[in-house]
């Protein structure tokens, strides 16, 4: 391949670097974990097998006979051929290991203390404390709460205390023994059982249709509309007061919001003059909060559609303004026969894009109202966060709120094709007939 045909892949390399960094691997990640029960608790690499109480409350549960349970749930102390050489490890002599295997075989001692008072008893006891309870503490024979790297090791560990159980019941164990994550449907199952994950879903699509309709496309193509009649210094100084809020740091951006609406805020401190009580405006009722809430997104949205549109009327050959005004066209036959049918691919911009945007930000939200009162501004992104990212129970269920965004992301593609089926795409993009 010459330098020539190559020079475009390069230029081309940075940004696909990017997307396949960025986005491709992410989104795929995202895929992959949805479909686990990762959580603070199991950890990202996998997990060991260890025996605790909920354990063996699980197999209560599940009907196992009581003396499995109770050798799994109690610490029992034997001296025999397992764990004899662990004692010879922890520094008993030869004469002590056979001062054990003549009077101590295989004997079971339910506490330390009384296998400590045995070995104290015999002709080659320990010389000290410290040598005495590193020798008891290595005929320990209890798992519960031992850690086991494998399946394997864990079983080996059940045999030897002399347990016996059948294969669907040492599969029973294994299964309610592992910390570590599975893979599983059960996230997504969750989420269609879950009482509250309707309201949330309503809650979303009102957020995005609202904000969407009257702010991030509707009241930017009024703006847009009300600029383009302005001499070009008013317009763009208009424009620019509007697009404050999108580059102000959210933030500052929100706490300007919330000191307006705040207990002792600017609202509160010309409200009771006029004999309305002071209150937290944006949190004490959900009507208040959802207002705030679709402000504050609306403003910032509606700066970006304002400058799409912009954009897009400027490029209208002025004659046909012109011709339109010495035709007698009014003001609002120009804006529906000559100016709207131009936004018609801008429109399918903003619209499509915005929603994907309304549908997974949240970062407004969560710092003005963090999805208060309650959970009544509790977005669908939002809880992907809560769950994924900030648990007031401190277990982050990474594997559940993957598959909350995973959700989004089946959502933002269907309603992309929609978008694109409205307002028949292939025409829009077709090239123009003058060039066939």
């Amino acid at each position: 391949m010459t330098l020539r045909k190559l020079l475009p892949y390069l230029f081309l390399a940075p940004a696909l670097t990017f997307v396949l960094a960025f986005f491709f691997i992410p989104v795929v990640l995202t895929g992959v974990f949805s479909f686990t029960s990762m959580s603070t608790a199991t950890g990202i690499f996998g997990g060991r097998y260890s025996i605790s109480g909920s354990s063996v409350t699980q197999l209560r549960d599940q009907g196992f006979p009581e003396d499995v349970l109770e050798a799994l749930d109690s610490i029992v102390y034997v001296a025999n051929d397992a764990t004899l050489p662990g004692a010879s490890e922890a520094g008993a002599s030869d004469a002590l290991i056979a001062d054990i295997r003549g009077t101590l075989l295989d004997q079971a001692f339910s506490e330390r203390r009384e296998l400590e008072d045995a070995l104290k008893q015999l002709p080659n006891r320990p010389r000290n404390t410290r040598e005495l309870k590193a020798i008891s503490a290595s005929f320990e024979t209890s798992i519960k709460g031992r850690d086991f790297v494998t399946e394997d090791a864990l079983l080996v560990a059940l045999r030897d205390l002399g347990l016996e159980l059948s294969p669907q019941q040492e599969a029973a164990i294994v299964d309610v023994s592992y910390t570590g994550w599975r893979w599983t449907l059960e996230n997504f199952r969750r989420i269609f059982r879950t009482p509250d994950q309707l309201t949330i879903l309503i809650n979303t699509f009102f957020y995005v249709f609202v904000t969407l309709v009257f702010f991030n496309t509707g009241f930017a193509i009024v703006l847009a509309i009300t600029t383009f009649y302005l001499p070009a210094r008013q317009a763009a100084f208009f424009r620019a007061i509007w697009l404050l809020p999108r580059i102000t740091p959210s933030v500052i951006y929100v706490l300007l919001w919330k000191w307006l609406a705040w207990d002792v805020g600017f609202l509160n401190s010309i409200l009771p003059s006029l004999g309305i009580d002071a209150r937290n405006w944006m949190l004490d009722t959900p009507t208040n909060a959802w207002v705030f809430v679709i402000l504050i997104n609306g403003f910032i949205g509606a700066s970006m559609g304002m400058i799409i549109f912009t954009s897009a009327l400027r490029a209208i050959p002025k004659p046909m303004i012109y011709a339109s005004e010495v035709d007698g066209a009014k003001f609002w036959q120009q804006v529906r026969y000559i100016l709207l049918p131009q936004l018609k691919w801008p429109i399918l911009f903003i619209t499509c894009y915005q929603t994907l945007s309304l549908l997974t930000s949240f970062e407004q939200i969560l710092l003005s109202t963090d999805g208060g009162p309650g959970s009544t501004t509790e977005v669908w992104a939002l809880q992907a966060y809560h769950v994924a990212l900030q648990s007031y129970s401190g277990n982050l269920q990474y594997g559940y709120g993957a598959a909350l965004a995973m959700v989004l992301v089946v959502v933002g593609l269907g309603l992309s094709t929609l978008y694109l089926r409205a307002f028949n795409f292939n025409q829009l993009v077709q090239r123009p007939k003058i060039e066939t």
